[in-house]
């Protein structure tokens, strides 16, 4: 049964209701659509406020770090007072702050195959903000079995790339992604990172999650990548060619 919304939810999001592309029913999507996030960190915890804000009724947070003082520099939901504590929980708590009508759920856990295939197709809607090849890999595997969408983003030094993944017989995979990159992938630990490029890459992902949600509203970049450079401040747009070879998505 479809939500709708309360007078005091028509006040908060009304410079949302009022775009023409967006309108009620885009709200209302919203507010009954349910978003796995996996990964509480830079990523995770920038794209995470704003679907909070934006008006999703349900996220989902999936991490098993603690948050830790070098954390605070770009992962603007967790604060001084929560070092030591799960980042979920700490991430939860300033996500019910943002916006009393959302429901958070948390599950301080690696993201495992069999935690992934119980979750996301309990979901609308995946967005990744981990930090290894491997998670999402199996990220990206898991949600083309269950043909739910994947918005994923990652972020290094001063620059960062974005794709949307929507597993349509034409459109590429990460797992085709990755192919072109290779397995050597650096971490912030080892190149380091912008604080302001983690919150740039991290809106972009709830920008498209948001327009997915929405019912698919104006274009998103399925099929190809966004690059953007922080420090000339530029962008560009490269294809994505399907791999015949893929071994997750290749021929189907």
């Amino acid at each position: 049964m479809m939500k709708t919304l309360s007078d005091e939810e028509w006040l908060r999001y009304n410079r949302q209701i009022v775009l023409r592309p967006f309108d009620i029913d885009g709200q209302e999507a919203l507010k009954n659509a349910a978003v796995l996030v996996i990964g509480a960190g830079g990523l995770g915890c920038a794209a995470a406020q704003y679907l909070a804000v934006a008006g999703v009724g349900r996220i989902t947070l999936v991490d098993d770090d603690l948050v830790e003082l070098s954390n605070l520099q770009r992962q603007v939901l967790h604060q001084d007072a929560d070092l030591g504590r799960p980042k979920v929980d700490s991430a939860a708590d300033s996500l019910r702050a943002a916006n009393p009508w959302l429901e958070v759920v948390t599950h301080q856990a690696r993201a495992d195959e069999t935690l992934l295939h119980t979750l996301i197709p309990q979901h609308q809607l995946v967005l990744d903000g981990t930090d290894n090849l491997a998670t999402r890999q199996r990220v990206n595997r898991c949600c083309f079995e269950a043909k739910v969408p994947l918005v994923s983003a990652a972020v290094i030094r001063m620059e960062g790339q974005l794709a949307v993944f929507t597993y349509h017989r034409d459109e590429a995979c990460y797992a085709c992604l990755s192919r072109l990159m290779g397995d050597a992938v650096l971490s912030c630990v080892e190149a380091g990172v912008l604080a302001p490029m983690v919150g740039v890459m991290g809106s972009l992902q709830a920008l498209e999650a948001v327009k997915l949600l929405a019912g698919g509203i104006g274009r998103s970049p399925r099929g190809r990548l966004l690059l953007v450079d922080g420090l000339h401040l530029s962008t560009r747009e490269l294809g994505l060619p399907k791999a015949p070879d893929c071994p997750v998505c290749g021929g189907r």
